[in-house]
């Protein structure tokens, strides 16, 4: 047998060039590939598998290339150096379907384990259906690790909700065993309230690996910084500088809320002022100081699981203290602030 015409290489082929072809190879006439015409298809396998166990091996190819099949049966019979087909073709893909190695398989395990076989174009290997665990040899390939990757949003795609459009290129085995590239947009509908760190899983588009499914894929949410709010949990949290006159007198705070709306809150020394006919002005509010908080409720992030509800909005204040008072004017404060006690 010309061992190298059977790979399909020329004599000056490499050793990656000679695994290259025993891969394309043995997975195009695998028995299990081959319904009809098992037969001849089991023995183009099995000098496939003989080809590369051969040309493998840098001593007995050597031997073979000096003395052709002659002189290497003369040195010995044809080595098997990895052991049988079955256990080539292991080394390659991670497992060996069961209809051609695993006899002892039932009926119904191998009917399920060749459609999955037809399903994924021989290309998959692993996951419960080709492993032998039946027989006990050698394990599926366990399931790849999910790869993630970060889903940017901002606060106020996040407070309304939006839907993205993800673009993503991954690797895949196709029908004949080859790695090719594929492109696809994904949607992904983000929900009002989510938080930094949610994920969204696509089973199995990820990449794909020669003896294993495709990873899954996970975007996680990540947060953009805001200019004006910052998140706290269910909150939104906000800065307002005011000076010392209206931490005192009173006054008002006017945002942008995320959706758009312009909040106007009243600051009557320190609360949200009500209704002011009732004020006689001998009423007792709570001074402005730095550091001081107003809590608006409703007026924060939607919460996701509790759908019409809200979190609060945190009004934060720091009070600017003027850089010089006259005599008169800071007899005047005293006066007063000796008043209130």
């Amino acid at each position: 047998m010309d061992y190298y015409e059977i790979l399909h290489v020329d004599r000056s082929a490499t050793d990656d060039d000679i695994r290259r072809a025993y891969r394309r190879l043995a997975m195009r006439w695998h028995p299990d590939k081959n319904h009809t015409g098992k037969k001849d298809a089991e023995a183009k396998f099995k000098d496939i598998t003989e080809a590369y166990n051969v040309l493998s091996d840098a001593g007995k190819r050597a031997l073979y290339d000096q003395y052709g099949e002659e002189g290497l049966r003369a040195g010995g019979a044809p080595p098997q150096p990895g052991g049988g087909a079955d256990d080539i073709f292991a080394e390659f893909f991670g497992s060996t379907p069961f209809t051609y190695c695993n006899t002892g398989a039932s009926t119904t395990a191998r009917t399920k384990q060749q459609a999955a076989w037809d399903a994924g174009g021989g290309a998959y290997f692993g996951g419960g259906g080709f492993g032998r665990d039946q027989g006990g040899g050698s394990a599926a390939a366990p399931p790849p690790p999910p790869v993630e990757s970060k889903l940017a949003c901002t606060l106020e795609e996040l407070y309304v909700g939006v839907t993205k459009k993800m673009k993503i290129s991954r690797n895949v085995v196709d029908a004949s065993g080859r790695m090719k590239t594929e492109s696809e947009i994904l949607s992904i509908e983000v929900k009002p309230g989510w938080k930094k760190g949610t994920k969204i899983t696509f089973p199995g588009k990820g990449n794909q690996q020669w003896s294993q499914l495709p990873a899954d894929l996970v975007f996680v949410v990540d947060e953009k910084p805001h200019d004006v709010y910052r998140r706290d949990g269910n909150d939104l949290v906000a800065e307002a500088r005011v000076t010392l006159a209206d931490a005192l007198g009173g006054t008002v705070v006017v945002l942008a809320t995320l959706d758009g709306r312009e909040l106007v809150v009243e600051v009557s020394g320190g609360g949200v002022a009500g209704d002011e006919d009732d004020d006689d002005g001998d009423d007792e509010d709570p001074v402005v100081y730095p550091g001081y908080e107003l809590v608006v409720p409703s007026e924060g992030m939607p919460i996701a699981r509790e759908p019409g509800r809200r979190g609060s909005l945190r009004i934060r204040f720091d009070v600017a203290f003027p850089e010089r008072l006259t005599r008169r004017q800071r007899a005047q404060i005293k006066r007063i602030l000796d008043a209130a006690g």
